[in-house]
């Protein structure tokens, strides 16, 4: 696949033999897809409304009408992924998209792990790309936070804490 049409349309139809081969119960005409080039963290995620009082596990009454979420794949991650881990992880979006339109919310919670491993789809799914700044203790070296940008944490890490031994921050700049 070399265009985001491409990558949408496959990752779609996948989707749909993947609901049909290990029984998800989602109406895929009610999700939209998109392509993320900027996104560093994510290999993909659901975008969906936010329902008031939804829980997972308290089934929702749509009254026929389920809310349309989206399915945002990221581009440097379908390309940095095998094609065994990408469908796994498409697999993963489909539980989040099983739980928001049965629940209206969904989570990485106890219920989602079950689903995930009935399914063969990992509850996270791995970095595929390098932080630009990695902070960690100067007492023990334990790496303490990843960040992708800057931020006020990277900006002031001498003014921060380790939570492992107190002790300030040291900043690995990778850019």
């Amino acid at each position: 696949m070399t265009t985001h049409r491409e990558l949408v349309a496959w990752s779609a139809a996948y989707c749909g033999r993947a609901a049909e081969a290990f029984g998800f119960e989602v109406d895929l005409s009610r999700v939209e897809w998109e392509v993320s080039t900027r996104a560093k963290r994510r290999a993909a995620a659901v975008k969906r409304p936010a329902v008031e009082d939804a829980t997972v596990g308290t089934p929702r009454s749509w009254n026929g009408r389920v809310p349309t979420c989206t399915v945002s794949l990221t581009w440097a991650a379908f390309e940095s992924f095998s094609r065994t881990e990408w469908t796994a992880t498409l697999r993963h979006e489909l539980v989040h998209v099983e739980q928001f339109q049965r629940f209206g919310t969904t989570d990485h919670g106890d219920r989602f792990e079950r689903r995930a491993s009935a399914v063969d789809a990992p509850v996270r799914v791995r970095r595929f790309a390098d932080a630009a700044y990695v902070l960690s203790c100067t007492d023990c070296g334990q790496v303490v936070a990843r960040r992708y940008r800057d931020c006020k944490l990277v900006r002031g890490h001498e003014t921060y804490a380790s939570s492992c031994c107190s002790a300030p921050l040291a900043l690995d700049e990778r850019t």
